[in-house]
């Protein structure tokens, strides 16, 4: 199988990952909020920690894929490069589309199509187009440089702009336009790469206009998807999602559980308060507990219902999942400073390799400790510079193969 992700916790066997780039070193005070970071991330010192990261990966039996790489393979027809560029340059807004001439130009003048992807990355200043020149005004009264094209460095959370669901791929519609651009390299890569062009299911697409990501879609198996109403999922989109795969004999998803959990930065995704780790095991932010709604997406007769479910979590994944009980392990135990704590440093998000055995951070000692207790394996990785994107390993991996779970 080109792809194959039945499970959260099925042996791990190909992955994609973003190593942070020039994008980060673009960041700067003035534009953090609109770029959705709460501070710099120190460039060196994050592109070592990744690293150590993707090694970890590579230990674990995985085989390693990089965006820039796929992306390269996908544009090697140079026709196919050219539409790339006048398709990014029109994503990239008015101001992009305005200076199209300049921007296609400058991007079609770097010959070596790596460096040109990792430039659509990097952004492209007025300088670099060489507007200033031209106009005076904008020199005397504008001092600052002016990105022509934003900077994309939320990259590395590769989870979120495309979500590998069994077979097929449900392409992101990012909620933040610092993020919109994302999705574009992965359709690119399923629709030119050689590996997966042509013949890959999308079971959603950036022209809706409800927003989904990534990071709030589970694939829990056994025909359960979990997916979270958050702060950049809509309820509609999931509706949208779950009536075409459980419609669709082949998805081989037949009941989407909807958690309706805060709108709030801390918890922007399902998968920064609740990842799977262990066969019926789930780690969880307890902060979330009292306050989640969750309802049942159904087929019936032909068509998709959907019931609000009533009782604690474990009770309602247990129902779910159809089996007798499941397992909760709180991030930060019992302690609620411990707890709020490490879930905004991505304690909550773990990446499964195989059924018992996640990579997690290193800093979150008491949520670590207390996987341990509970017999899961947990190999910790740096996370210092990474983890100022608000991110954690689940967040920085999009599985492409798994095995099978039994």
């Amino acid at each position: 199988m080109r792809l194959s992700v039945t499970s959260e916790i099925g042996i791990l066997k190909k992955v994609l990952l973003h190593r942070p780039g020039q994008e980060l070193e673009q960041l700067t005070p003035t534009h953090l909020g609109r770029m959705l970071f709460d501070d710099i991330p120190y460039l060196a010192g994050a592109q070592k920690e990744h690293d150590l990261f993707a090694q970890t990966l590579r230990d674990q039996g995985a085989q390693v894929c990089y965006l820039t790489d796929l992306m390269v393979q996908s544009l090697a027809d140079p026709g196919v490069r050219r539409q790339f560029i006048d398709e990014f340059i029109l994503e990239g807004g008015p101001l992009a589309q305005h200076h199209s001439q300049a921007l296609a130009e400058l991007l079609l003048g770097i010959g070596d199509t790596k460096a040109m992807v990792e430039k659509t990355m990097a952004g492209v200043t007025d300088q670099e187009a060489g507007l200033r020149p031209a106009q005076p005004l904008t020199s005397l009264a504008r001092y600052e440089t002016r990105f022509l094209l934003d900077p994309i460095p939320n990259l590395y959370f590769t989870r979120d702009p495309f979500s590998v669901i069994r077979n097929g791929v449900a392409f992101s519609h990012m909620l933040a336009p610092a993020r919109q651009r994302e999705t574009i390299y992965g359709r690119y890569i399923m629709a030119h790469h050689p590996e997966y062009a042509g013949g890959i299911t999308s079971w959603y697409s950036p022209d809706i206009p409800y927003s989904l990501e990534g990071g709030d879609i589970l694939v829990v198996g056994g025909g359960l998807l979990c997916v979270g109403i958050s702060q950049r999922t809509d309820p509609e989109a999931i509706e949208i999602l779950g009536r075409r795969m459980i419609r669709d004999p082949q998805s081989g998803i037949r009941r989407i559980l909807a958690m309706d959990i805060p709108n709030i930065r801390a918890y922007m995704h399902l998968d920064t308060v609740f990842t799977q780790v262990d066969r019926h095991v789930f780690t969880v932010h307890p902060g979330i507990l009292p306050v989640l709604r969750c309802f049942l997406l159904e087929g019936k007769g032909g068509d998709v219902f959907a019931r609000e479910m009533k009782g604690t979590l474990a009770e309602i994944l247990a129902c779910a999942m159809g089996v007798p009980r499941v397992t909760l392990i709180l991030c930060g135990g019992q302690d609620m400073i411990a707890s709020q704590r490490e879930q905004w440093n991505d304690g909550s998000n773990t990446l499964c390799v195989r059924p018992g055995t996640v990579i997690v951070y290193d800093r979150n000692k008491v949520t670590n400790r207390i996987l341990r207790d509970h017999g899961i394996n947990t190999i910790e990785v740096a996370g210092s510079e990474l983890a100022r994107g608000r991110g954690g390993p689940r967040c920085m991996s999009m599985p492409l193969r798994r095995d099978g779970v039994e």
